[in-house]
């Protein structure tokens, strides 16, 4: 069973969120999944040693705004 609610417009995310330490990890995900070193401990160190670099100088960002859609399509569709 589907709600449908007339004229209903959703706005699309203003602002993506970005990954500043994407590079980092894809590149130690990859060594991992190429060497089998997990631990880091040979081949991957130099990668994983990037990684953590990284996440210490990166800022971090306060807790993200939630968008109230779920909780306004709930809300109307209980009204019917």
């Amino acid at each position: 069973m589907s709600v449908h609610i007339p004229n209903l417009k959703v706005r699309p995310r203003k602002n993506a969120p970005i990954n500043l330490c994407q590079p980092q990890l894809a590149s130690m995900l990859g060594c991992w999944a190429a060497t089998s070193d997990v631990l880091s401990r040979a081949q991957c160190q130099e990668a994983a040693e990037a990684l953590f670099q990284c996440m210490r100088t990166t800022p971090v960002r306060g807790k993200q705004h939630r968008s109230p859609i779920n909780y306004h399509l709930a809300r109307l569709g209980k009204s019917r």
